[in-house]
Formats: structure tokens, C-alpha cells, sequence
């Protein structure tokens, strides 16, 4: 991951395109925000765009396409999201029926993507604060889990939050919650620190989505409320047809980490 990290937006989106880089986009762009995104039908688009605004946390809205149009004008107006993210996946009456690595067969005029922050975008500033961030460090992708929060009902759509985890020093659990408050429009601050079973998590090494991470002696998992929470929703309220990207590899969009920071 980290031979991406000076790499500008354009460079990654052009070689995703060319179905020459297929991984999680951790660490890459550095500076640059990172986007989740969620596909629907038009007909399901002010549902969704309801439950995102009932649940800020865990789905930041970013940028909504137009109708039909497969360009967000205002995040990252030269890409394309049909092909421009590393793995897509594709729920059909909320069963993940396929994972492909474009989404150009599927696209239809009807449809409205979601780009939704991710917390990709403030692991650079954990990192210049000397603060690890094991995923990256492995060179794997981010632990994510379901959890027993429930998200506000909006419309059609409900279901659990899903939260990202990262083990923090336990000297730098202040700071870690610190740094990444500053990033209100991608999660912002953690949701919990600590015992990962009062927020329903039974078993910390097997993480509903991503990859386990070690967690070292004198570290603390911390989790932050993550743009995952749309798949979890799509599960459990089966609409015909929903499209996501795959967790962990993010569209990569052209607006700079301070843009979305508090300073």
C-alpha cells in the first residue's frame, strides 16, 4: 500500500480503471479523502438519502450523483464510479450475489450513487501524530463488525452500525480520539474504546468484514463508526438491487483531507 502513498488521485483512479490495481486502497493518496459509496435505483434514493441524514455517523454524505450520471461533480469530477474503485459488490434482495471489478453491465439511468466518508482519510494524520495503524503496517485491509447500535429508521431503511477497528497504544487512545474528531464529515471520533463485547462484538479475531489485525500487549482496540453500515442495511432490508463497493477498497476522490477537517 504504502508505494501508492505520493501517488495523485488521477494516477490510482487511471490504473483501478485498467483493472491493474484491485486492492484496498488504505494508505494511498496521501493528503487525499477516500470515499464508500452506495448504488440504488432512483425510486430508493430519498430513503436512502433520509437514512444517511438520521445516521451522520456512520454514513457522512460526501456527494450524491445525478440521476443516470456516473460522475461526483463535487469530489472527484474526472472519474468515473462504474469503474474507478478497486472491487464493487452487488446485493440482490440482500444477498452478495457477485464481486467484480467494474460495474458497467449493471449501470442503468435510474441509479444514484452515495459517496459516504470513510475513515481511510484521517489514518495519514494518525500516522504524522506517531500513532500506528496496524492494517496498514500488515498491508492488509481494515477489521470491520457489525455491532448491537441500531441506526435510525429511515423509510425502507434500517440496521446495525458496523465500526472499523484499530488497535491504539494505550498512552495514545487521548490523542487518537483527538486527531480523527477533527474529521466530523468522515466519522469523526470513535464511537467506543474498549471491550469490544458491549458493543456486540463476540469475537475480536473473526471481524464480519476485512481482515483480523494484531493486537498487541499494552494496545486498546478502538472503534470508529464506518461507511460499511450501508451493506449491513442492504442485508437486512433486501432491496432489489443495491450496489457497493467492496469494503476496504475506496474511491479515491480529488478534495484534499482539510477540506473535510476541522482546524
Amino acid at each position: 500500500m504504502r508505494e501508492f502513498a505520493d501517488k495523485s488521485p488521477a494516477e490510482i483512479r487511471s490504473l483501478i480503471r485498467r483493472n491493474e490495481l484491485t486492492r484496498p486502497t488504505a494508505g494511498m493518496a496521501k493528503g487525499f479523502t477516500q470515499a464508500n459509496m452506495a448504488i440504488l435505483k432512483k425510486e430508493l434514493a430519498f430513503d436512502f438519502l433520509l437514512f444517511c441524514q438520521r445516521n451522520p455517523k456512520p454514513c457522512p454524505v460526501l456527494d450524491v450523483t445525478e440521476p443516470g450520471s456516473p460522475i461526483p461533480q463535487l469530489i472527484a469530477p474526472g472519474a468515473d464510479i462504474r469503474t474507478d474503485i478497486p472491487k464493487y459488490r452487488i446485493y440482490r434482495h440482500g444477498e452478495l450475489v457477485e464481486e467484480v471489478t467494474d460495474i458497467l453491465k449493471y449501470w442503468e439511468d435510474d441509479m444514484v450513487a452515495f459517496l459516504i466518508g470513510c475513515s481511510f482519510t484521517f489514518e495519514h494524520p494518525l500516522m504524522n501524530n506517531g500513532i500506528p495503524v496496524r492494517h496498514i503496517e500488515e498491508n492488509c485491509n481494515v477489521a470491520m463488525y457489525k455491532t448491537n447500535i441500531p441506526c435510525a429508521k429511515a423509510g425502507r431503511f434500517e440496521g446495525p452500525v458496523v465500526v472499523s477497528m484499530r488497535p491504539i497504544p494505550e498512552k495514545d487512545v487521548v490523542r487518537a480520539v483527538q486527531v480523527t474528531s477533527r474529521f466530523p464529515s468522515v466519522h469523526g471520533a470513535p464511537i467506543h474504546i474498549g471491550n469490544p463485547a458491549h458493543i456486540g462484538v463476540k469475537n475480536i479475531n473473526k471481524p464480519d468484514f476485512g481482515d483480523a489485525v494484531t493486537i498487541k500487549d499494552g494496545e486498546v482496540p478502538v472503534f470508529w463508526a464506518c461507511g460499511v453500515t450501508p451493506q449491513a442495511a442492504a442485508m437486512q432490508v433486501k432491496p432489489e438491487l443495491m450496489i457497493t463497493h467492496a469494503p476496504g477498497h475506496m474511491l479515491i476522490t480529488d478534495v484534499r483531507d482539510e477540506q473535510f477537517g476541522v482546524l
